[in-house]
């Protein structure tokens, strides 16, 4: 996992892209993985930038195995 930032019980990272386009399709692609793995990032999108953050709610809003494996993987994209 390469420049995620785990601070406050949450895994974020920003994303830059060329585009609205570039960025809505990145999203797309990481809403599939979330389905996936029945895990769901906190996100915001503001042009050309995705502004993601990883926390389980079921664990207690706390960072787990499995934000750091989706996260992961959301880098292989």
């Amino acid at each position: 996992m390469s420049n995620w930032i785990e601070k406050d019980n949450k895994l974020t990272k920003t994303f830059e892209f060329g585009d609205f386009t570039e960025a809505f399709a990145f999203m797309t692609r990481v809403a599939f993985l979330a389905e996936k793995h029945n895990h769901h990032p906190n996100w915001s999108n503001v042009y050309n930038t995705v502004n993601i953050a990883l926390t389980t709610h079921d664990a207690g809003n706390v960072v787990t195995e499995k934000d750091r494996n989706l996260a992961a993987e959301i880098d292989r994209i």
